[in-house]
């Protein structure tokens, strides 16, 4: 059974910063794909930025050049370094983890920015 616990939101001013983690747990990962994901109240689920077992990694237009998605293999935890927020990121963060033809997700983290 695989499990995914997120950790990490909060609350942070415009152009601060966040890191989020998501610890992967139950299972042997060899080839997989993790991803976070984010949704914002009264928003669909849109994804932020991916990271594959081949190191491939992609991020959504929004983000880039202010997130950093990266994985520490050896404790098959997944991070999402967040700088220069900006008040449209504030939403549910959750991490995804595709593996063997199958979805997992987390349990979501609130990530607020204001000032």
């Amino acid at each position: 059974q695989v499990q995914l616990a997120e950790s990490g939101g909060g609350l942070a001013q415009p152009g601060g910063s966040l890191r989020l983690s998501c610890a992967a747990s139950g299972s042997l990962f060899i080839v997989y794909v993790m991803g976070w994901y984010r949704q914002a109240p009264g928003k669909e689920r849109e994804l932020v930025a991916l990271i594959d077992s081949t190191g491939y990694i992609h991020y959504a237009d929004a983000v880039k050049g202010r997130f950093t998605i990266s994985r520490d293999a050896a404790k098959s935890t997944m991070y999402l370094q967040m700088d220069a927020l900006e008040s449209d990121d504030t939403a549910v963060y959750y991490c995804k983890l595709h593996l063997h033809g199958r979805d997992y997700w987390g349990q979501g983290t609130q990530v607020a920015v204001s000032a």
